[in-house]
C-alpha cells in the first residue's frame, strides 16, 4: 500500500486478515499519521489496530516496500496522485499491477487517476477501485461490496482474486471511466445532500421529500456525466454510482461537510477545520473540476452547479433545492 490514508490502511488490514504479505508505505505527505501507525499500530481515522503482520514503512524505506511487490495500491487523492506516482516510479517492479483507490479528477487536465498513473507509470496495468467502501467498516471486517475496473482482463482478475473474500465482495468491469467518474461526482452530490440535512435541522423538519428528490437528481446527473464521457449508464445505477452515493450520504466526510454548511457554517472555514483534523473532503476539491469537465462535455448538471455556487459564490445553502425545480 503506497499512501497511509484511511482507505489504504483499511485495505492493508483486510489483506493481512487474508494471510497476504502486506507493506504499508507512507511518504512525507503521511507524516502526521506515521508515528501513530508505527508506535501504536493505529490510524487516527480507524477503530481497529493495524495487525502486526502489516509492515509499516516510512519515506526513507521505499526500496524495502517495493521489494518483490506484485500489487501496488496507490492511495493518493486527485491532488497528490501525480506526485505519488513520481515518488514510487523508479522503485516499482516493471510487471507490478497498480490499483487506484483515490477519487477525483486532476486539476486543470481533468484526467482520471488511472490516466494519471498510466502517464507516469505506464505500461503497467491499472485497476480502479470504486463502490461503497467506508474505511472504518472495512477495517473492522464488516461486509463490503466494491467494483474493480480495468481494461486489462488479466490484471483485473489478479487483483480481484487477491482481494475477494466472504466479507469483501468484488465485482469486475471494464468500464473504467464509468467507475472513476461515479467516484468523483458522488462526492460532490453528497455535499449537496448533506447541505439539505443541515437545512432540515435548522428548520426542525425532516425534509424527506426534498432529500428523496435530490437523491434521484444526483443519480441522474452522475449517469449523465458517465455516459457523456464514454462510460456506461448502468455503472452509475450500481455499486460504483448509486451504492457509493448512498453510503457517503449515510456516513461520509462529504456529507458531514455539506451538513455543516447547511447549518450555516462558512464553507471555507468548515473545510479548514476538517482538514486540520486530518479529514480530506474530496468533493470540495472535485466540485469545480466536475463543473468544468461537464461544461467541456456540453452538460448541464443542476445539483453539481448549485453545490459549486454555495461553496464558491456565496449563495445561501437553500439554493441546492433549486436543482429539482
Amino acid at each position: 500500500m503506497f499512501g497511509a490514508g484511511a482507505a489504504g490502511t483499511a485495505l492493508a488490514m483486510h489483506l493481512a486478515r487474508r494471510g497476504q504479505d502486506v507493506t504499508l508505505w507512507g511518504s512525507e505527505f503521511d507524516a502526521r499519521v506515521l508515528p501513530s501507525l508505527r508506535d501504536d499500530r493505529r490510524h487516527p481515522a480507524l477503530p481497529e489496530r493495524v495487525p502486526a503482520a502489516v509492515k509499516v514503512l516510512g519515506p526513507e524505506e521505499l526500496s524495502a516496500a517495493t521489494d518483490r511487490c506484485e500489487l501496488a495500491v496507490l492511495g493518493a487523492n486527485s491532488r497528490g496522485a501525480r506526485s505519488l506516482a513520481r515518488l514510487v516510479d523508479g522503485a516499482l517492479p516493471a510487471d507490478v499491477t497498480l490499483l487506484s483507490v483515490g477519487k477525483g479528477l486532476e486539476r486543470n487536465t481533468h484526467a482520471r487517476l488511472s490516466q494519471v498513473y498510466g502517464e507516469e507509470l505506464g505500461p503497467r496495468s491499472v485497476v480502479s477501485i470504486g463502490g461503497p467502501m467506508l474505511a472504518p467498516e472495512l477495517a473492522e471486517g464488516f461486509l463490503t461490496a466494491v467494483v474493480f475496473a480495468s481494461e486489462d482482463p488479466g490484471a483485473l482478475r489478479t487483483a480481484a482474486d487477491a482481494f475477494h473474500s466472504d466479507s469483501y465482495l468484488v465485482e469486475i468491469t471494464d468500464d473504467v471511466p464509468g467507475v472513476e467518474l461515479c467516484g468523483t461526482a458522488k462526492n460532490v452530490a453528497a455535499i449537496g445532500l448533506g447541505i439539505v440535512e443541515g437545512l432540515a435541522q435548522t428548520l426542525q423538519r425532516d425534509l424527506k421529500n426534498a432529500r428523496a428528490a435530490l437523491f434521484s437528481q444526483a443519480v441522474h446527473e452522475i449517469a449523465e456525466l458517465v455516459e457523456a464521457a464514454g462510460g456506461r449508464r448502468e455503472t452509475a445505477l450500481g455499486l460504483a454510482g448509486m451504492g457509493d452515493l448512498y453510503v457517503t450520504i449515510l456516513g461520509g466526510r462529504n456529507r458531514v461537510y455539506g451538513e455543516a454548511v447547511g447549518l450555516g457554517g462558512d464553507p471555507g472555514r468548515v473545510l479548514e477545520d476538517m482538514t486540520n483534523r486530518g479529514l480530506t473532503v474530496e468533493g470540495a476539491e472535485s466540485v469545480e473540476d466536475v463543473q468544468h469537465f461537464s461544461k467541456e462535455l456540453g452538460l448541464s448538471l443542476p445539483l453539481h452547479q448549485a453545490v459549486q455556487r454555495v461553496l464558491h459564490e456565496g449563495v445561501p445553502p437553500d439554493h441546492v433545492l433549486e436543482a429539482v425545480r
